[in-house]
């Protein structure tokens, strides 16, 4: 049996954490949806999840500095970060960091789920 993947979708957004859930449903992967990185951070599951779909801005704790929390613990899933308020610091706070990827939104879908693929194939 395939293994099936698990892919956390962190956005405030309601409506993208929609579309997000299913596009990754749709490739065949499930999905736990996060409406804060708080909320992510809260969850007591985290080892099951494979990878991770991040807004980086977000109300309270944005994503930038939930990838700064999960880098103190000893698993880390690959990030793959989304934002509408790219910029070259963004970039390059989220890849120092240790992000797969960063996208700007809108959020090119067919890439998107190319990289979804390579992170997934690269930790996995």
């Amino acid at each position: 049996m395939p293994q099936t993947f698990t892919i956390a979708i962190v956005d405030d957004d309601y409506a993208i954490r929609e579309a997000l859930d299913d596009l990754v449903q749709s490739c065949g992967y499930q999905s736990e949806l996060f409406t804060s990185a708080e909320h992510f951070l809260a969850y007591k599951n985290q080892a099951v999840i494979d990878c991770m779909l991040v807004d980086v801005k977000m109300p309270g704790m944005n994503g930038l500095e939930l990838q700064t929390e999960l880098n103190k613990m000893p698993r880390k899933p690959p990030m793959i970060f989304m934002t509408s308020y790219e910029d070259e610091r963004t970039r390059s706070a989220a890849m120092d960091g240790g992000a797969f990827a960063i996208f700007g939104k809108p959020v090119n879908i067919n890439k998107l789920i190319d990289c979804l693929e390579q992170a997934l194939a690269v930790h996995f």
